[in-house]
């Protein structure tokens, strides 16, 4: 055969291979509202950066008429190609053959360009559309599952790895997501859960359609498993450059700079901030007057709303925001928001992106079913997090900060290398009236005039303690600062700490409060 004749024979099986599943199941595919693998890779990567690898690969199943099945690709897409002009990895699981199944092929495909991924130090992208493990392949489906989890678990901290569920992601398949820094989901076309609802009904005689049980929206606002909800494929695609824009390609570099702008005109302090000390307000409004023209990405934005993280740059550099959100629960600690918040500190000082963090809670949500779920073991997430976290690390105490919260929300006994405090800020134990009915408990009931004496008291309390003085006196607050004077000094103190070092004691590593 003549060299001609092989390219030609080459092109042939290469786009044979291409087609997936062929005709019938691309139609089945789009028909259900699902983009294809390669349409999918094809949107969210640079124009013709993506180069495709092991196009050719073949399972070795024999059992069960496998031996007579040709799977195109195995039924998983990966190759290199390019975001904002960055090379990244990428995997795309293609349900138009065997229902994206896994076998044994199909994981050694993916976890070979995740080794890429770990060794050109690029971040790592997995488009998840499955049916789950391959039952002809029986041990050997498992197999590949493993392999997929001690690599997300090795990767952890050293490159960002990212989860997009398009479609089915059940059983085995969702511990993977789950092991990935990032995971994005899309209204009907999403669906995660361990046991479907075939096995529940037969189990446990509930009926519940996959939607309620694992759908975008549950795993957005209920389990917390989704960092990102979209519509749409398209909006979700758009998600993940955004995000990429943010944060840096390995643990050795840091988010590529952008030029610096002065935040949205419309965004002013004094506007945002209320008068009115218990009037809630929406703390991301107030990041916007902190943040280069007032952009602010929100992550995990629908679960465990009563915290907000998220990114934003100053002078150009990406810094990551933790913040109480009093709009909700005014803003408390509890279970869910402390695992929230741990994970996204981790993930900044994981990747070198300094943390700010805007404090303005009443303490720990109180009530038996915190206590039941285990509010003392997540909080301690929190304190563990910020403790163990050597990025530079800024705080500024709005209004409230009482008890544990205080301490909790980076206080400079975990470690912060800096501490402003507005002149609104309440530092204490707890909060004034609580204060009082206890310290004056019997100067009140004794006197003539109870509730005027209370007063009396409330204002007293607020005059030793539940101010920012007391605790600037002691050196905990480096510096009251008006609200409007916040961006200025978060610059510089961003600028003065650009080259901490902070040496820890050598070990393997801790053992956090999972």
């Amino acid at each position: 055969m003549s060299l001609i004749r092989k390219i030609l024979d080459l092109f042939s099986k290469r786009s044979k291979a291409s087609t997936g599943g062929g005709e019938k199941a691309i139609a089945k595919q789009l028909k259900q509202g699902k983009w294809t693998a390669r349409d999918r890779i094809t949107y969210l990567l640079d124009d013709g950066s993506f180069r495709e690898y092991d196009l050719f690969v073949e399972h070795k199943c024999h059992d069960f008429g496998m031996d007579k099945k040709q799977l195109p690709g195995d039924g998983v897409v990966t190759g290199i190609g390019k975001i904002s002009g960055h090379p990244i990895c990428i995997y795309a699981q293609d349900f138009t053959v065997a229902g994206g199944s896994l076998g044994l092929a199909h994981a050694r495909k993916i976890t070979k360009i995740m080794d890429h991924a770990l060794k050109l130090g690029v971040p790592l992208i997995g488009i998840n559309d499955s049916g789950g493990a391959r039952i002809q392949e029986g041990v050997n489906a498992l197999a590949g599952y493993g392999e997929i989890f001690f690599r997300n678990t090795n990767a952890s901290g050293v490159i960002p790895q990212i989860s997009v569920i398009l479609g089915p992601c059940a059983g085995g398949a969702v511990y993977s997501p789950a092991l990935t820094d990032f995971v994005f989901v899309v209204e009907k076309v999403s669906k995660m859960f361990i046991t479907g609802p075939e096995v529940i009904k037969t189990v446990l005689g509930e009926e519940i359609s996959m939607e309620e049980l694992g759908g975008a929206r549950v795993q957005a606002e209920v389990t917390g498993n989704a960092h990102f909800y979209a519509e749409t494929e398209e909006e979700c695609f758009q998600q993940i450059n955004r995000l990429v824009s943010f944060i840096p390609w390995n643990n050795r570099k840091k988010a590529t700079p952008f030029p610096t702008k002065e935040p949205d005109a419309k965004y002013k302090i004094a506007d945002v901030f209320p008068e009115l000390a218990t009037k809630p307000y929406d703390v991301r409004d107030v990041i916007r007057c902190l943040v280069d023209d007032s952009d602010f990405l929100d992550v995990q934005s629908a679960w465990a709303a009563n915290i907000v993280t998220g990114f934003g740059r100053m002078s150009g550099q990406t810094v990551g925001f933790v913040a109480n959100q009093p709009l909700v629960l005014a803003g408390v600690l509890d279970v869910d928001s402390s695992d929230k918040a741990a994970r996204f500190i981790r993930f900044c000082d994981a990747f070198s992106i300094p943390l700010i963090t805007l404090e303005d809670l009443p303490g720990y949500l109180p009530g038996a079913d915190q206590e039941h779920a285990g509010v003392i073991r997540h909080g301690a997430k929190v304190l563990y997090a910020y403790s163990e976290a050597t990025v530079p690390k800024l705080t500024v105490i709005m209004r409230k900060a009482y008890g544990g919260g205080y301490i909790a929300m980076c206080s400079r006994h975990l470690g912060a290398d800096f501490v402003f405090a507005w002149p609104s800020a309440e530092i204490a134990v707890m909060g004034p009236l609580g204060a009082a009915n206890i310290i004056f408990r019997r100067e009140i009931a004794e006197a003539e005039d109870p509730e005027a004496m209370r007063q009396e008291k409330v204002d007293e309390y607020t005059e030793k303690f539940a101010n920012p003085y007391v605790a600037a006196a002691a050196g905990y607050v480096d510096a009251v600062i008006s609200p409007e004077e916040t961006r200025d000094f978060l610059l510089h103190a961003l600028e003065a700490s650009s080259h901490k070092t902070e040496q820890r004691p050598e070990k393997k590593h801790g053992i956090p409060p999972f």
